[in-house]
């Protein structure tokens, strides 16, 4: 889809590498800004991360999230190359940057160095631990900042270890919150005409997560423990074995109840009064009523039961693998799988487009860009000119 779109005619100078970063300036791109990738000479370091495509060694997570952007090279430490970046930024909306803090001072991209250039900037600072705080120096990544934010004491089971979650959420999280605050200040902007600096945290993000469970500590000092796969206030809400696999249910109020007796084939259970409101089957969700739930499941195969709970309005879900998932009607029925043809890797299928907007819709136009791809488009430079640049590592 090639119309008009959100984002049309915001420009983005993308310093970031790795995975936050580029997860926040992808959706910018998909909604039509112009985001230009500059990377080291020698590539973002997601490049290198697997899985590689066999025939191109191109890595997925690359692939994945600097789709419809323009990639040039650049080495800032040059004098040639820092020239080549401001010249590059003198009408750019956005910077867009992941260092670890203190790097872009030395390198001379700092926000106080660039916005006396563009006074207009809105310059997005992703981090471990953000601009300020004992920590801001101390490089981070989604393991620590899960750690660290609290985030992966709380998961896992009361008997094991803490468990990280399966993906890089605090990466994507953090990405999600840099292009609220980009949007926040973009709006901020078409009013007055300031650019500002916004300053975002992966531990931040993470420690935002933790819901009510901060609540608990500082409102009576209660410290939150690992729990499984439960709710922290309502029961039944859990994972249930069955016959290939995994289900789960959540009766998360008290109108469910009876709906979810009757599809059980349990009517008795409505009326008791160990079961009756959310407060009795919380308390008594370990002594009597899983039991039940594990009993009943167990008779029945994943589909069986979402089945089941449908037909009765039950909010219910089996547990897929990737490959149930990305062959689910309701993934295609959203276009949340899309197909994209890369120049070297060939045909890749990956996630689509989540907020869907009736008048500008995002889309993924085209793919991640090879190396340097866009040197000569973004620059202007001939051939020879590019040649050169690169005998003197400038790119």
């Amino acid at each position: 889809m090639l119309g008009e779109k959100a984002l049309q005619g915001i420009k983005v100078v993308d310093l970031t590498t790795a995975l936050s970063g580029p997860f926040g300036t992808m959706f910018f791109a998909d909604y039509g800004a112009e985001v230009i990738k500059v990377e080291p000479v020698n590539g973002d370091q997601s490049r290198r991360w697997g899985p590689f495509e066999e025939k191109s060694n191109e890595g997925a997570y690359y692939v994945l999230i600097n789709r419809n952007k323009k990639g040039v090279t650049l080495n800032l430490k040059s004098e040639k190359g820092l020239k080549m970046f401001y010249d590059l930024m003198q009408d750019a909306d956005i910077i867009w940057e992941n260092y670890r803090v203190g790097v872009t001072k030395k390198l001379k991209i700092d926000y106080e160095t660039v916005k006396k250039l563009n006074p207009g900037i809105i310059y997005v600072s992703g981090s471990g631990f953000g601009q300020t705080g004992p920590l801001s120096q101390r490089p981070c990544y989604d393991i620590i900042a899960q750690a660290m934010g609290g985030f992966l004491g709380l998961t896992g089971f009361p008997d094991c270890f803490p468990v990280k979650a399966g993906p890089s959420l605090a990466d994507t999280v953090s990405g999600m919150y840099q292009v609220i605050g980009a949007l926040i200040a973009l709006f901020h902007k078409q009013r007055t005409g300031q650019g500002q600096l916004v300053d975002v945290s992966m531990m931040d993000s993470m420690f935002s997560l933790l819901d009510s469970a901060v609540l608990a500590y500082t409102m009576n000092g209660k410290i939150a423990e690992r729990i499984g796969n439960l709710s922290p206030s309502v029961a039944p809400f859990d994972l249930y074995k069955c016959k290939d696999g995994y289900v789960t249910i959540a009766i998360a109020n008290d109108g469910f109840w009876p709906k979810f007796c009757s599809a059980i084939g349990r009517d008795d259970l409505i009326e008791d009064l160990k079961f009756k409101t959310n407060e009795h089957r919380f308390r008594n969700y370990d002594l009597h009523l899983k039991e039940i739930l594990k009993s009943w499941t167990a008779q029945y195969t994943k589909k069986e039961i979402d089945d089941i709970m449908a037909e009765y309005g039950i909010p219910c879900g089996p547990v897929l693998n990737v490959k149930e998932v990305v062959e689910h009607p309701q993934i295609k029925a959203r276009d949340m799988l899309v197909h994209c043809e890369h120049p070297t890797a060939g045909d890749l299928y990956f996630q689509g487009v989540v907020s869907k907007l009736s008048k500008t819709p995002g889309a993924v136009n085209f793919p991640s860009p090879t190396l340097g791809q866009h040197n000569k488009e973004v620059f202007n430079l001939s051939d020879e000119e590019i040649q050169e640049l690169k005998n003197e590592g400038v790119m």
